[in-house]
């Protein structure tokens, strides 16, 4: 059941995503097939002005909020998730600087007027083979020495999603120990694209979930980054100031919403194939089956469950900016409940399918393979439920 409370321009940008996600859709199993990059989808993108919306309205985009993009990427994933849960990157990472005004201004313009005027896309890349998620703590092993105007960047990292289509890479680095800082400090550098030195690795294409995302390693051999691309220096061991939620409400509620709609794509795929699957032994579709009846009323009651609390939750979060320290347990219930769903929805939906469900007659196979990545991102689940549960028992 979709929301009906929306705005003019929440309903436009719907409207906008969904006329994406048909685009995207018939393409989706071709890419996944050969684990190649849509490159188009992105032009699509960029020319239907998507990415633009989430640009500060000062730098020519849109200024949508977070409950704007939460609605857009519910939408969008319905098409192709790969590309939504990539592009998701960019989407969240500019609402949140906007939001904190924590990049130096002229930074921020020149990235942002690049999206709007050029399509140009930018990412973290933050996570490593050593350290995993940088959610779970530690410093980078990418290490930043500093040189004549700069610094040089030398490390790896992995999972960067839409890699191939990047102009901007904001690369985690740890600086060296001086006087002042004995244990060193943590940046974070933005490498443009085509930087010597700055090479990438398909190692994502054959995986199970995403595998069109373009989350790819990327290597970084003596890359400079000038002194004014450095940004949010950390001292290591240093007094920590008290993280903002901002991070979490943008990362988590965005994508959210993304395997919120690889759910919804896998609910409207069954619903579709059990009007049309009319077996001869039964002689009507498989639809008029109580059975049938009672596993996509689960699905849809977890799908409107789950958007119902991510939709009110985004909501809250713009409307009431002095409730922000208070929501964190309520960004990791909504993040829980949408992915669960999604991994639900979509096991479901290949149990009704049967053997078809196995084969690229559908794409349920996809959804199921996709739906999982969710249970990745943090916080993952055991966190999300401590979480939670400390808020509950008053911890």
């Amino acid at each position: 059941m979709e929301d009906d409370t929306l705005t003019p321009y929440q309903q436009r940008i719907a409207a906008m995503a969904n006329d994406l996600a048909e685009r995207f859709a018939p393409r989706a199993n071709e890419y996944d097939r050969d684990g190649t990059f849509p490159l188009e989808n992105y032009t699509d993108l960029h020319q239907s002005g998507y990415l633009r919306m989430i640009v500060p309205k000062e730098y020519g985009g849109d200024g949508a909020t977070l409950f704007d993009i939460v609605v857009a990427q519910d939408h969008l994933a319905r098409g192709d998730g790969a590309t939504a849960m990539a592009v998701d990157m960019t989407l969240h990472l500019i609402g949140r600087v906007d939001a904190l005004k924590s990049w130096p201004e002229p930074m921020f313009a020149r990235i942002c007027r690049s999206i709007v005027e050029e399509g140009a896309l930018i990412n973290a890349a933050a996570t490593e083979p050593e350290m995993g998620s940088p959610s779970r703590g530690g410093a980078p092993a990418t290490k930043a020495t500093p040189t004549d105007g700069g610094w040089l960047l030398n490390g790896r990292k992995i999972f960067v999603s839409m890699a191939p289509a990047l102009r901007y890479f904001v690369i985690s680095a740890t600086t060296p120990p001086a006087e002042d800082v004995p244990q060193g400090t943590i940046i974070n550098a933005v490498v443009q694209s085509g930087s010597p030195g700055l090479t990438l690795e398909d190692t994502w294409s054959d995986a199970l979930s995403l595998r069109t995302s373009g989350s790819y390693d990327v290597i970084l051999e003596n890359v400079f980054v000038p002194d004014e691309w450095v940004l949010d220096r950390q001292i290591i061991g240093g007094t920590q100031k008290p993280k903002s939620p901002m991070q979490m409400a943008w990362f988590n509620l965005s994508l959210s919403a993304v395997y919120l709609g690889i759910g919804q794509a896998a609910h409207d795929t069954i619903i579709r194939y059990a009007r049309e699957r009319v077996p001869t032994a039964l002689g009507r579709p498989i639809a008029t089956l109580p059975n049938i009846q009672r596993r996509v009323g689960d699905m849809q009651v977890r799908l409107t469950a789950a958007r119902k609390i991510l939709y009110d939750t985004a909501r809250v979060w713009v409307a009431h900016p002095e409730s922000h320290a208070s929501m964190p347990s309520h960004i990791a219930t909504a993040k829980y409940l949408c992915t669960n769903a999604a991994v639900d929805v979509s096991d479901q939906a290949l149990r009704i399918a049967g053997g078809f469900g196995l084969t690229r007659s559908l794409p349920l196979e996809r959804f199921y393979r996709d739906a999982r990545a969710g249970l990745t991102h943090p916080p993952q689940d055991d966190a999300a439920l401590e979480l939670v549960g400390r808020v509950a028992l008053g911890q």
